[in-house]
């Protein structure tokens, strides 16, 4: 019986930890959300890209202009992901007006990225 108790009371340990976690992932993907949609209201607002800075938010936010040029991003600000990194920028390149979430992968991990648009076509994301 006391070696009952003892598994069971690892697996319910094990079970807070995983629910602590999933909370923990649950909440950052909800203030990836609350940063991007910020955003692009601002932007759609009549704010500028170059307003935003790459590094106020956590985790980070881009500014993509269609084509694949980078606006604002903490160190490919300038570059073309298009170029730079084709599957990465054929999943934000499919940022809708509602947002979504996209994966792709970027130097041998999975990234996960909220991408949305705003009025003039800009891609705004985030992620992990």
């Amino acid at each position: 019986m006391e070696e009952i108790m003892k598994r069971l009371t690892q697996v319910l340990s094990f079970l807070a930890v995983l629910f602590v976690v999933a909370g923990a992932w649950a909440a950052d993907k909800a203030a990836i959300i609350h940063n991007v949609d910020a955003i692009v209201a601002g932007i759609d607002s009549g704010k500028g890209a170059m307003d935003f800075k790459a590094e106020a938010y956590e985790p980070y936010i881009f500014i993509m202009e269609d084509g694949g040029m980078l606006l604002v991003h903490p160190t490919l600000a300038g570059s073309n992901l298009k170029e730079k990194a084709p599957p990465a920028y054929a999943a934000v390149v499919q940022a809708t007006p509602e947002g979504t979430w996209v994966k792709y992968e970027w130097k041998g991990k999975e990234k996960n990225t909220y991408a949305k648009r705003t009025k003039s076509n800009l891609i705004v994301g985030s992620g992990y």
